[in-house]
């Protein structure tokens, strides 16, 4: 019967997998709230990333290739366009043919925005610290005028204090006004700290770990590209963080694979901050616990709510717009907070 058991639990993560993400050499850069010491080279063994995209064709997965800067040899190349996939890379990135083409632009710095050519159906991801955001968000302006999409990633949002989150709430009602006259101007901008909440109507998170996992070089499976860009001594006392899922000889091995689920999560699943990232690894790391966000986490996701419903309500006194989205009124920040109406 055990047996029976753990092969109906792998089926069921399998079975809600949406996207595998190859991350092609130990340098690739971050996209999300993790950092990338790496500086020694990589690479993906070709036979692996031949092996890999077979896995997500056999699960049906659609892939996002994660770039390190350097130009890959033709070879792979030649691999990687044997299927469709999203391409993640750094404005640093060297292959000028990426530059040109890439889904998604990751930036770690403001400057090179103010000069970097946007395509209208280009993402632009900024990853920031707090403090720069607070210094320099209207650096946000360009891109916001040009590319379909901006991605602001904090990456110490753990740092929050009271102080900084009326200093957020602030910034988040300048931006709506950026992004209210671009609307009157027949642009659709779209901010995911102010415009997601606004199209949701259901949770739309990390979900690492439930409907996307991570290739990384050494031919295992994680979590996401963080759990592999651990050091063997991080474990923030939970045994260590770096830990595999499987890999490609043997497939997938979650375990507890429900603690990854919306389900499994009694906070969030009550929550409609929609557009929370709600990082799998950011919980690891300030609660312990996959399923659970911090209370900074919670607090700067609620902001963005408010400000979101606040924008939609503004857009609307110019003409009907997202008529099927309600985000109602809250007295809280963090759901934690109100845990006994539940």
């Amino acid at each position: 019967m055990r047996k029976v058991n753990e092969s109906l639990t792998i089926l069921s993560v399998e079975t809600m997998l949406q996207y595998l993400i190859i991350q092609l050499d130990d340098t690739s850069v971050s996209y999300c709230h993790y950092e990338n010491p790496k500086e020694k080279f990589k690479l993906i063994g070709l036979e692996d990333l031949k092996a890999g995209i077979l896995f997500a064709m056999k699960k049906n997965l659609m892939i996002q290739f994660v770039y390190p800067n350097y130009e890959l040899p033709q070879e792979y190349k030649d691999v990687i366009h044997t299927i469709d996939h999203t391409d993640i890379i750094s404005s640093l990135c060297e292959d000028n043919t990426l530059q040109a083409n890439a889904n998604v632009v990751v930036f770690e710095d403001y400057t090179g925005m103010d000069i970097y050519g946007f395509k209208e159906d280009s993402v632009c991801l900024i990853r920031t610290s707090k403090n720069d955001f607070f210094e320099r968000y209207l650096f946000l302006q360009r891109p916001l005028a040009m590319a379909a999409r901006v991605n602001v990633v904090i990456t110490d949002i753990e740092t929050f204090k009271e102080s900084d989150f009326e200093r957020y709430k602030k910034i988040l009602e300048v931006l709506s006004e950026k992004l209210e006259a671009l609307y009157l101007k027949g642009k659709s901008p779209q901010l995911n700290l102010l415009t997601d909440r606004m199209m949701l109507s259901k949770m739309n998170n990390c979900n690492a770990g439930f409907e996307n996992i991570t290739l990384a070089p050494d031919g295992k499976f994680y979590v996401c590209p963080a759990f592999y860009l651990a050091s063997d001594e991080e474990d923030y006392g939970l045994g260590k963080s770096k830990f595999s899922i499987g890999n490609l000889n043997e497939g997938l091995d979650i375990k507890n694979p429900q603690l990854y689920k919306l389900s499994h999560a009694p906070i969030c699943r009550n929550c409609d901050a929609y557009q929370c990232k709600r990082c799998i690894w950011l919980n690891r790391k300030t609660t312990f616990e996959v399923n659970t966000p911090s209370h900074e986490q919670c607090v700067v996701s609620h902001l963005e709510r408010n400000a979101s419903r606040e924008l939609l309500h503004n857009i609307r006194k110019h003409g009907e717009f997202l008529s099927n989205i309600d985000i109602k009124e809250i007295k809280y920040l963090d759901p934690f907070d109100v845990r006994k109406e539940w």
